[in-house]
C-alpha cells in the first residue's frame, strides 16, 4: 500500500500550474510542473485519490518502462519488456493512444499496431489467448509516447479523460470542457467566496458546464463520482478496497458539503440552453440547489438577498466572429452590466474575442479552449464604476434625443419606419445609427466608420463601448437587438459580399410595400434608406408604365414600380445572391409574375444587347467594382458618361432616367451631356433624416432634349 509510484497527470495547455496547486492540496509531495502536466510520486492510494478528485487533470498515467525506440522493431522490442499479463487479462480488451510519432516508425496506428502486435503477441505465447481491441471502453487503456530515439509506454489509470464527469448524456459534448471550467472558477477565486457564503451567477449558462462545477466545489463534491469507470478499474493490480474507502470518504464530504450551499444562479437568453442546463443539473444531482432561468443579459441583476460574489461567463466568441467585432455590443452590454448591478463583486470571463469588457481586469491569464487560444480575466468590480461610463456616453445620448424629437413629427406623418437617427454628428462618436421597424418590434443597425490612425485607439474603443451600451436605452430597444458592424473603405464589389452567416432576416413596411433585410450577413441590409424618395417617386409614377432597374441590388425600387401599377419591369444586376432576394420581395408583395422580369449580367453588356423602350429608368450603380463576374472595372467618375448615354438609348419617347451615385467627390460631366435636359434633383432626394450630411448622394433626373 505504501510502495510509490512515479505518475504523470495531463492538463490543458497553460493549466499546468493550476494542476500542480491542487496536486499539492490533494496530498501529493514530490510533483513538478512540466510542459502538457505534472510529474509527480504517489502511492497507490494517493494516484486513485487523484482520479478522483482532480478538477483540472486530464489523464493519470502510470509508466510502466522507458526503452529506446528508433525504429518499428525496437518499438515492438521495447514494449515486449513489460511483463503484460501483471497487467491485463488475455481475455480482456485494450486500447493505445500514441503521441510524439517519430518519421522513422510512421504514423501514430502504425505506432499503435506494432505496439498491440507486440502485448498480443506475448500473452497469446504465455496464455493460448489474446486479448481484442476495443477502442471506445476497453478494459485496459495504454498509452505510448515517443520522443527523440526513446519511447515510453504507460497505463492510463483514468481510463477516459478526467473532463468527462459522468452527468452528460452519451455523445453530448459542451463547447466549454469541464476541467477548462474549473480553471476558470479557480482563477476567480470561487471555492474561497464560497466558504464566505458569497454567490454565484453565470449569465452565459450553455449546458450549465460552469454551475455545475461551481455547486460540486460548494459542495466539495469529487468530480469523479458521477463515473460510471475509471481504467484502473481493469488494472490486475487493482487494489478495490482502497477505491471503495476513497468513495465512502468522497461519498460522505459531499453529504456533508450539500447542506451549506450557496446562492447559484445560471441564465440564459436561449430557452434550449436553459433546458439542457435544468438537464444536466438534474443529472448532476443537483436539482434545487441551482436555480436555473431564462433572462436577457440587460435584465440580469442579483437579489437584494444575494451575498455579493462570483459572476463567471464563458460568452460567445469564435475566431472568425473575434475577427470581424461582431460581438462588440455584447461585449460592451457585458460590461455594462457588471459595472451597473455588480458593484463590489467579483468576475472571471473567458473569451476568444477580441473585444473587451470595458473594465480593466485584475489578472489574466492565456488558456486554450480546444484550437482557439483564449484570455481568462478577473475583475474586482467597484461599487462607483457605473457613472464614468454613462458620463462617456452622455453627449451621444443628447444628441440621439434630439434627432429623435425632430423627426418625430415627420415620422408620424410620413408613416417611415426605418430611418437614421444619428450619422456621426459627433466627431468622437463616429457612428451610423439606422433604426428598422419590424413586426417583432425596432431593431437598431450600428456601423462604425473607421477611425483614422491619428484617433487613440483605447479612448475610441472606450467610447464605442460606452456607445453600445447606451443606444438601446436610449432609443427603447432591447439590448439583443442591436448589430454592430464596421464600415471601412471597400475595395472592388467586397461591399456586396458576404460577411457573416447568422442569416437574421426581418421584414419591415416601406410606404404600401413590405420588404426583407438582412441584418447581420452583409455590410448593407439590402435597403439603402437614404434613397427612399426616390423609391416612393417610382411608385407614384408607375401605373401602366414600364421600369428598368440597372443594378438593382435587393430591387427594393422595382417592388415600389410593381405594387404601383408598373405594366412591366426589368431588373438587371451581376449577384445571383441579390436577384434571390429581389424574387423574395416581389413574392412578399403578390408581384412575382412574368411581368416582373430579373435578369443576371453585366448591366453596361446588357444595355448593348437590348432594344427595349422602358418609360421610367433607376441607374443607381456602385462607385467601383472589378467583379470577376465583369470584363474591366467599372469607375463612375471615368465611365459615367457612357453608361448614361447607354441607359438613355432605351428611353421612351417623354420617359425619365434618374441617375444617382454615392461617390462623394463626383463630378457629372455636364459638357459630354450637353444635348440632354438634366435637372440636379439632389436636393429633393435626401430625406429628412438624412438631412445632416447633404453629400450622402447624388441624384439626377435625365431626360432627352425637346
Amino acid at each position: 500500500m505504501h510502495a510509490t509510484h512515479d505518475i504523470f497527470v495531463t492538463a490543458p495547455s497553460g493549466l499546468e500550474s493550476l494542476l500542480l496547486a491542487e496536486l499539492h492540496q490533494l496530498g501529493v509531495g514530490e510533483s513538478r510542473e512540466q510542459r502538457g502536466g505534472v510529474a509527480c510520486q504517489v502511492t497507490l492510494e494517493q494516484a486513485y485519490r487523484v482520479c478522483l478528485w482532480s478538477r483540472i487533470g486530464n489523464r493519470v498515467l502510470l509508466p510502466l518502462t522507458t526503452f529506446p525506440a528508433p525504429d518499428p522493431d525496437a518499438l515492438y522490442q521495447g514494449v515486449q519488456t513489460v511483463p503484460w499479463l501483471d497487467h491485463l487479462s488475455a481475455e480482456g480488451s485494450l486500447a493505445i493512444d500514441v503521441t510524439g510519432v517519430r518519421p522513422a516508425i510512421g504514423h501514430s496506428r502504425f505506432a499503435a499496431q506494432k505496439a498491440k502486435d507486440a502485448i498480443v503477441d506475448q500473452l497469446r505465447e504465455a496464455t493460448g489467448m489474446r486479448p481484442s481491441v476495443d477502442l471506445a471502453a476497453p478494459d485496459c487503456r495504454l498509452h505510448l509516447h515517443l520522443a527523440g530515439e526513446q519511447g515510453t509506454i504507460a497505463l492510463d489509470l483514468s481510463g477516459d479523460s478526467l473532463h468527462r464527469r459522468g452527468y452528460r448524456e452519451p455523445g453530448t459534448a459542451a463547447p466549454l470542457k469541464e476541467n477548462l471550467a474549473a480553471a476558470v472558477l479557480l482563477r476567480g477565486d470561487w471555492p474561497a467566496i464560497a466558504a464566505e457564503g458569497g454567490s454565484f451567477y453565470d449569465p452565459f449558462c450553455g449546458s450549465g458546464t460552469l454551475a455545475i462545477e461551481a455547486a460540486w466545489m460548494a459542495a466539495d463534491a469529487a468530480p469523479g463520482l458521477l463515473r460510471p469507470r475509471f481504467g484502473l478499474h481493469g488494472w490486475r493490480q487493482h487494489d478495490d478496497a482502497c477505491w471503495k474507502t476513497l468513495l465512502d470518504e468522497a461519498l460522505e464530504r459531499q453529504e456533508q458539503g450539500m447542506q451549506r450551499m450557496p446562492v447559484l444562479v445560471a441564465t440564459d437568453h436561449d430557452p434550449a440552453a436553459v433546458r439542457q442546463t435544468l438537464d444536466n443539473v438534474r443529472r448532476a444531482g443537483l436539482a434545487g440547489h441551482v436555480h436555473v432561468e431564462r433572462c436577457e443579459l440587460g435584465d440580469l441583476a442579483p437579489a437584494a438577498s444575494h451575498r455579493p460574489g462570483l459572476v463567471a461567463m464563458n460568452p460567445p466568441y469564435g475566431e472568425r466572429i473575434a475577427q470581424d467585432r461582431e460581438l462588440v455590443p455584447l461585449y460592451a452590454r457585458i460590461g455594462e452590466v457588471l459595472r451597473g448591478r455588480f458593484g463590489g463583486w467579483q468576475a472571471v470571463l473567458l473569451t476568444g474575442a477580441d473585444a473587451e469588457i470595458g473594465l480593466r481586469p485584475d489578472r489574466s491569464w492565456k488558456v486554450f479552449n480546444g484550437p482557439i487560444r483564449c484570455r481568462l480575466e478577473r475583475f474586482l468590480i467597484a461599487d462607483d464604476a457605473g457613472p464614468q461610463q454613462n458620463a462617456l456616453a452622455e453627449p451621444l445620448v443628447n444628441r440621439v434625443a434630439k434627432n429623435r424629437r425632430q423627426l418625430s413629427r415627420w415620422l408620424k406623418q410620413s408613416g417611415v419606419s426605418n430611418y437614421r437617427v444619428y450619422d456621426a454628428d459627433i466627431p468622437e462618436f463616429a457612428l451610423a445609427v439606422d433604426v428598422y421597424g419590424s413586426r417583432g418590434g425596432d431593431w437598431l443597425h450600428v456601423q462604425e466608420y473607421q477611425a483614422p490612425g491619428t484617433v487613440d485607439a483605447r479612448q475610441s474603443q472606450a467610447r464605442l463601448r460606452a456607445a453600445l451600451a447606451a443606444l438601446p436605452e436610449a432609443l427603447d430597444v432591447p439590448a439583443q437587438r442591436l448589430v454592430y458592424k464596421v464600415r471601412s473603405r471597400q475595395r472592388g464589389d467586397s461591399q456586396y459580399q458576404r460577411q457573416a452567416q447568422e442569416g437574421l432576416w426581418l421584414e419591415v413596411r416601406e410606404g404600401p410595400c413590405r420588404l426583407l433585410v438582412n441584418l447581420t450577413d452583409y455590410l448593407d441590409t439590402g435597403l439603402f434608406l437614404d434613397h427612399r424618395p426616390v423609391r416612393q417617386w417610382l411608385g407614384e409614377q408607375a401605373a401602366g408604365k414600364r421600369l428598368l432597374n440597372l443594378f438593382c441590388y435587393t430591387g427594393a425600387a422595382t417592388v415600389h414600380a410593381a405594387v404601383g401599377g408598373a405594366s412591366r419591369t426589368v431588373s438587371v444586376d451581376m449577384s445571383r445572391t441579390y436577384l434571390d432576394w429581389l424574387q423574395r420581395n416581389l413574392a412578399l408583395n403578390d408581384q412575382a409574375t412574368p411581368g416582373h422580369e430579373v435578369v443576371r449580367a453585366d448591366c453596361r453588356d446588357w444595355l448593348q444587347e437590348d432594344r427595349g423602350e422602358y418609360d421610367l429608368i433607376f441607374l443607381d450603380p456602385p462607385s467601383f467594382s472589378n467583379s470577376k463576374r465583369m470584363e474591366g472595372t467599372l469607375d463612375i467618375q471615368r465611365d459615367h458618361v457612357d453608361l448614361i448615354r447607354a441607359a438613355v438609348s432605351r428611353l421612351a419617347a417623354g420617359g425619365t432616367l434618374i441617375f444617382s451615385t454615392n461617390r462623394r467627390r463626383f463630378r457629372l460631366d455636364k459638357a459630354a451631356l450637353a444635348d440632354l435636359d438634366i435637372e440636379d434633383r439632389t436636393a429633393w432626394s435626401i430625406p429628412k433624416d438624412f438631412g445632416r450630411s447633404q453629400r450622402i448622394h447624388q441624384c439626377y433626373f435625365i431626360r432627352r432634349a425637346a
